[in-house]
């Protein structure tokens, strides 16, 4: 299961910040990872779930976009010929950057040649030939339990999926929750307001809008103790207290991982896969995953003039990045061949020691497709091997979807509130650094529903509340608070948040008649999801 998403960097930046985090994707691992899945032979059934979502696809299909990363390439190129030239007195250093500028010769030929400039029609011939199957998410990828009223989950889920069947011409199946973020029905107490009120349960929109299934994260279904990687990756986020709820510690459940189950809804069933642990920790964890095995390349250390990565991982204890030494491409393929082996090995034993029961054992193992060629150079050569062994391993590899097709839930349970976050809960997204953010975002969320009430039925004023539609969305989106939280690009974050506040504001008093908004210039820089429909925001439960 891959999970594919970069934010809204349209026209927001580019270096060190912006635009780029898009172009090295779309270079480093859509491409390669579309072209991998080209050269597999054709399965009898999907064999890969991958959530792409909404706001990447309006990305990746915008002309704007299109161009940029051509130029983007381009300027690649001209780095990696002018390294070349610069290291001719160092052989080793001089092939590495010709490998490089083959590299991007490639992809710049098959971007243009062989898609069309098109990547989510690639992406949707792929569906089509039955080689993958595709699941929508949240519209930007809004935390949804932390949205302050049922009309802004609904407008987040159903906008996610009018763009699906937009750009793939059907509807999803599945949806990759936000960070795998989930809240149960029921009474609630707003951790922002500190208002009490009753929300539905994500699944309950999830039904409305006819998708089947969802994952969520293993110690949703199993209990435990959510230590994760971003608990390794940021240590301080420890000792935060969980801002409102979540499965902190919570004991064992005797459930599993290995089946799906189904979830509490009033009439259509909804199913939810977890996320295996072991498998997660095999690829993610920078102890003993893969990734950091010392042959392979290492992604932090760059030439101070091209920015072209030139070393190897060397010590994986190690963040002396003066200690790292030179790249050697011909040492890789033996630890690919010896990673993909342990990893195909550990998938047959964990499906070998589950199996024999009432059901059919899964391993669902999802991960972020941007570490696949981009963070982790070597890892779609990784996965490609890991595809090809696992077939001769006896071991049948599907799609979520096709599995449910002939596995339908067995049981029904219900689910604690949680994410794939530090401690299960919403301390990352939800914290004293970032409660301004969801302040300012529940004020703009109860003025656009009575917008939509009060204004919804005037033509002349449709245009400023889709474009304030728009900004709200993009305010919701969960990457700001991660960004700001992990230290990442706070700055950056808060920007970009600002923003897209001060656009919200403008145009609540160009609607309300306080002032002209200049609606073609904020139309121009937030173009997404063309069609919004107000009325989303209108509804009551």
């Amino acid at each position: 299961m891959l999970h594919a998403h970069i934010p809204y960097v349209r026209k927001a930046g580019v270096w060190p910040f912006g635009e780029e985090w898009l172009f090295e994707s779309m270079a480093e691992s859509y491409i390669p990872f579309i072209r991998m899945l080209e050269a597999l032979p054709r399965p009898p059934k999907p064999f890969i779930s991958m959530g792409l979502t909404p706001v990447l696809l309006e990305q990746l299909s915008d002309a704007y976009i299109k161009g940029r990363f051509e130029q983007y390439l381009f300027q690649r190129l001209d780095l990696a010929a002018k390294d070349m030239d610069h290291h001719r007195d160092r052989p080793a250093r001089r092939e590495l950057a010709r490998r490089y500028e083959a590299g991007y010769h490639e992809v710049l030929g098959a971007y243009r040649d062989r898609y069309g400039r098109d990547l989510v029609g690639a992406f949707r011939r792929l569906q089509d030939e039955g080689r993958i199957e595709i699941l929508t998410s949240a519209a930007t990828h809004g935390y949804l339990p932390l949205l302050g009223s049922t009309a802004c989950v609904r407008a987040q889920i159903s906008i996610g999926v009018e763009s699906y069947v937009r750009h793939f011409g059907r509807r999803p199946r599945g949806i990759w929750l936000p960070e795998c973020a989930y809240n149960p029905g029921g009474s609630w107490l707003d951790p922002v307001t500190g208002a009490a009120r009753a929300r539905a349960g994500i699944e309950e929109h999830l039904a409305g809008e006819g998708l089947d299934y969802f994952i969520v994260d293993h110690h949703t279904i199993e209990g435990g103790k959510a230590e994760n990687i971003y608990i390794e990756r940021f240590p301080f986020l420890r000792p935060v207290r969980p801002a409102n709820g979540g499965p902190d510690g919570q004991g064992p459940t005797g459930r599993t991982t290995y089946r799906n189950y189904a979830v509490n809804t009033d009439g259509k069933v909804v199913s939810v896969f977890g996320r295996n642990e072991k498998t997660g920790l095999q690829v993610w964890s920078g102890e003993w995953g893969y990734p950091g095995d010392a042959w392979y390349r290492e992604f932090h250390k760059r030439d101070s003039v091209s920015g072209l990565q030139y070393w190897r991982v060397t010590d994986r204890q190690s963040r002396d990045l003066g200690a790292k030494e030179l790249y050697e491409p011909e040492k890789v393929s033996a630890r690919i061949e010896e990673n993909s082996d342990h990893f195909v090995n550990t998938i047959r034993e964990l499906l070998l020691a589950h199996g024999g029961g009432d059901f059919s054992p899964i391993v669902v193992a999802p991960y972020d497709t941007e570490l696949f060629g981009h963070w982790w150079y070597e890892g779609i050569m990784w996965m490609q091997r890991v595809m090809e062994k696992l077939p001769k391993a006896g071991v049948e590899v599907t799609s979520l979807g096709a599995y449910l097709a002939l596995n339908p839930p067995g049981q029904r349970i219900s689910l604690p509130e949680s994410s794939w976050g530090a401690g299960g809960d919403h301390r990352i997204w939800l914290n004293p650094d970032t409660m301004w953010i969801w302040k300012e975002v529940r004020g703009a969320e109860r003025w656009m529903e009575e917008a939509a009430v009060k204004y919804g039925g005037r033509t002349e004023l449709c245009p400023l509340l889709q474009q304030a539609a728009r900004e709200l969305l993009l305010m919701e989106s969960s990457d700001w608070e991660f960004l700001i939280t992990t230290f990442q690009a706070r700055d950056y974050a808060v920007g970009r948040f600002r923003d897209h506040l001060g656009r919200f504001n403008a145009l609540k008093d160009a609607v309300e008649g306080r002032r002209k908004a200049e609606l073609q210039q904020m139309a121009e820089l937030d173009n997404l999801f063309p069609e919004i429909d107000i009325s989303l925001y209108g509804k009551r439960p």
